[in-house]
Parts: structure tokens; sequence; C-alpha cells
């Protein structure tokens, strides 16, 4: 039993960051024949759609209407916001960068925390932080050959990673209340009703484009999407959040992979040295948070 647990955990972990990693170069792929809202529009109505599909068969609950508001700009800024401007940071930077910098995203959530509700990330979160923010302008300017549209792309999907870290630190509260794949539901559709505002010539869009670019978008709507949150969420209630997501720094490794086998993009050495850097960087800062939940959990068994 425990070893068919162990394979079940060890699964959903491999097919959370393999997806997860395909969202980045298939991006790169939709972009070819899409604008960056068209992109994010299509792949949130599909997933919306399976969703619907999911939560009518499941019979999820409606949020209450005090929390809609809130449900509603946590949508906007993790779904919205994150993947437009991840999609626009795209057109001029690669895959394997993206994602690096995507990883960033829980050193802004630890920042966040300290300014908002005063949490305490010590000397290891200041230092790992530090190392990340240093392996950040070792890509912006390592890769950059004099060309502002690189240090552009690399700026937004900063603001990307900014934007989907606000939404995990005040989605706390409503995870709790009503649990991680229903909220993510809530989320998901609220994203979508904000993408509606860029409707007008997505029909056309779809007619011109070809086949392959518009079957990427479908799968990004379906797998990136949808099938992560529920295996992050299976691995979640068998081993906790803080080991569920340990293993998401791997996510930057396979995408610089799959989009060197699928696009053939070959990462800079200055990529590659400045990747490591920030990888490092965010290691250090969340494996200090992780003990410190640890000896927090342990302090209130005792009591």
């Amino acid at each position: 039993m425990f070893k068919t647990l162990d394979f079940k955990i060890i699964s959903a972990h491999f097919i959370t960051i393999i997806l997860w990693a395909s969202a980045f170069p298939g991006i790169r792929v939709a972009l070819l024949a899409y604008s960056p809202e068209h992109i994010s529009l299509l792949r949130l109505l599909v997933g919306s759609f399976v969703l619907i599909i999911i939560a009518v068969i499941t019979k999820i609950p409606l949020p209450e209407l005090k929390d809609i508001p809130i449900i509603l700009l946590l949508g906007f800024l993790g779904f919205t916001v994150y993947q437009v401007a991840l999609n626009y940071g795209e057109q001029t930077i690669s895959a394997g960068i993206a994602s690096l910098l995507v990883s960033t995203t829980p050193i802004f959530t630890a920042l966040l925390a300290v300014f908002f509700y005063r949490e305490k990330i010590g000397l290891w979160g200041w230092l790992g932080s530090l190392i990340g923010v240093c392996g950040v302008a070792f890509i912006s300017v390592g890769g950059s050959n004099e060309s502002f549209s690189l240090n552009f792309g690399i700026i937004i999907v900063l603001i990307a990673a900014l934007s989907e870290s606000i939404y995990f630190v005040f989605q706390q509260r409503y995870l709790k209340k009503y649990g991680a794949i229903p909220f993510t539901m809530y989320t998901i559709w609220s994203g979508t009703l904000f993408m509606l505002l860029f409707s007008p010539g997505l029909s056309e869009a779809i007619m011109d484009a070809p086949l392959n670019a518009t079957l990427v978008i479908l799968y990004l709507g379906i797998f990136p999407t949808i099938i992560p949150y529920f295996t992050l969420s299976y691995v979640t209630s068998r081993t906790g959040a803080a080991e569920a997501t340990s293993t998401l720094y791997l996510t930057s490794v396979f995408a610089f992979f799959i989009a060197w086998i699928w696009l053939g993009e070959v990462p800079q050495f200055s990529a590659v040295i400045g990747g490591l850097i920030t990888l490092i960087g965010v290691f250090i800062a969340n494996i200090k948070k992780e003990e410190i939940i640890k000896e927090k959990n342990n302090a209130q068994s005792v009591k």
C-alpha cells in the first residue's frame, strides 16, 4: 500500500511539472498565429467550459455572494493579468527564460506576505530573495544584446510573476473556506469573464490560424490550465502544501528541455547561469520557510 501511495504521489508530481513546463513553449507556438489576448481568451474559454462540466457532475456549490468581489479580483490577477502578461513577454523572450522568471513567484509571495501579514522569513529568506534577484538581473543583463524588446519582455514576465504571487498571498482564507479545486474553478471563471473584453476578432483569428496553433491553445486550455491543479491538490492532501510545492522548481528545467526539443530553442550560457542562480535563491528562500512552517506546526501540536 505504501509503495502504491508513493508511486501515485510521484506520478502526480511528474504530471504537474511536465504539464506546467509544456505551457511555456506552447505559448510560443500559439503566438505565431494568435495575439497574446486571444491566446488567453481561447485558453480560458476552453478551460472554463471543461470546468463547468466537471462542476455540474460533481455538484460544486456556488461561492457566497459576499466573496464574489474578491474572487473576481483574484481571478483577474491570477489568470487574466498573469496569462496576458506572460504571453506578451514570450513575444520577445524564450520559453525557458520565461519559465525561469516565473519561478521567482515564491520570492514575490514571501515578500508580499511580510508586507501585508507581517510574516517573518528570517535571514535565509532574505538571502534567498537577494540571490534570486541577482539571478534575474544576470539573465536580464547577460542575455541582452542591446535589445530593448528583450528587456521589456523580461519586465512584463516579472509583472506576471508578481500578479500571480498576489493571487497566491490573498487566496489562503478562501482556500480553507471553499477548498483548492472549487476556489480554482471560481477564479478561472472570473479570469475568463475579464478576458471576454477581447472577444472581438476571435472568430476571425480562429478561421485564419493554422490548425496546429489552435490545437496547441486547446491543449493549453485543458492540460496546463486544469489538470495540474487537480494533481497538486491530490499531493497536497497526502503530503501537505510545503512538500507538494517543493518540486515545482523543476518546472523551469523541463521547460528548457521541452522548448529545446519542440522549438529548437538553445539556451544561452548567460541564461543558464542566471537561471541556476535564480533557482538556488528561490530554493534557499523556500526551504527555510518550509522549516519554519514545520516548526510552527510542531509547536502547535505540542500545545
